[in-house]
């Protein structure tokens, strides 16, 4: 395409200035339109582009070339499914829809309109995170741990529909859950869980899980989350077959609050331009939301009652 795609972007919420920072970064997009259902937070855009209160509006009048979707997570369903009905590309923040059985509906809405459908798995695109890639690509792994840990309070950003299990999906499994897991698919290949087990508060909100996985190799892994932890760390540590270690540090060389999503989601809006302008197939990262989804559902499913045993 010889001139750039023209992208709007649905809810302008905690993680909206990182799509709206690399939109503007990057040349292959042109922002043309946002739109929040909120007055108020609408009216505070400050921005260029078109404003709109419903996104079926931005889609008929904006006619964008590809939509971000960045809305809460029961809402994923209907925006999602409003643009992939009108053939707009869809890259969607994770998790791709509240359940499996939404996220199944918008793939097959994708695979019927040949319309490009990614999920935002942010953290598959950490510098830290794609050199231990290449630094294991080829070699026998024998265990992974992955850590996703920090004080959900201190990132909400005025989101405070993360802390209510029907709009989030449960708590950290349902939303820190498909970012972690995604991590060690890129390691091991699709992924089969083994077990489970969860504490959740007063609220019925999960506030720490603990989720054993299996990759196709045969190779077993770890996904510690915790939404109570007191800062934040974010790591993966891989044993080799041979005996050699290597971690990654998805925060290191990043100090100041969330900095590492700068560069993340930089790289997220440029994988979705070469998806939807055709220079490249959907690749892995782009099919991993309902796979991801349906890891998240059989963790619930086989979750240990708290204080009832431990996951091995």
């Amino acid at each position: 395409m010889n001139r750039p795609l023209r992208l709007g972007v649905v809810g302008l919420g905690a993680i909206s200035p990182y799509y709206l920072a690399a939109a503007e970064r990057l040349p292959a997009w042109e922002l043309t339109a946002v739109c929040d259902a909120r007055a108020q937070t609408l009216e505070a855009y400050a921005g260029p582009a078109a404003r709109f209160a419903d996104h079926r509006v931005l889609l008929a009048e904006a006619r964008p070339d590809a939509l971000v979707v960045a809305v809460p997570n029961d809402v994923h369903l209907p925006v999602c499914r409003d643009a992939l009905s009108a053939g707009v590309p869809v890259c969607v923040e994770k998790p791709l829809a509240l359940t499996a059985a939404e996220g199944r509906v918008l793939v097959e809405l994708a695979r019927r309109g040949e319309v490009p459908l990614m999920t935002a798995f942010h953290r598959r695109y950490n510098t830290a995170v794609r050199d231990l890639a290449r630094r294991v690509a080829g070699r026998e792994i024998h265990s992974v741990r992955v850590r996703y840990l920090e004080r959900i309070e201190e990132h909400l950003g005025g989101e405070e529909w993360y802390l209510d299990p029907a709009r989030c999906g449960g708590g950290c499994l349902a939303d820190n859950g498909p970012n972690a897991l995604d991590v060690v698919r890129l390691l091991l290949g699709d992924l089969t869980v083994t077990g489970c087990a969860i504490e959740r508060d007063g609220q019925g909100i999960d506030r720490r899980a603990v989720i054993r996985v299996r990759g196709r190799t045969g190779a077993m892994a770890s996904v510690e989350l915790d939404w109570s932890y007191p800062g934040e760390l974010k790591d993966i540590e891989v044993d080799l077959a041979d005996g050699e270690v290597l971690s990654a540090d998805m925060l290191a060389g990043h100090p100041t609050f969330k900095g590492s999503l700068w560069h993340e989601y930089e790289a997220v809006l440029g994988e979705f331009a070469e998806l939807v302008d055709g220079r490249t197939a959907a690749g892995p990262g782009a099919h991993g939301g309902l796979h991801a989804l349906e890891l998240v559902e059989a963790a619930y499913g086989c979750a240990l009652p708290a204080g009832q045993g431990v996951v091995r």
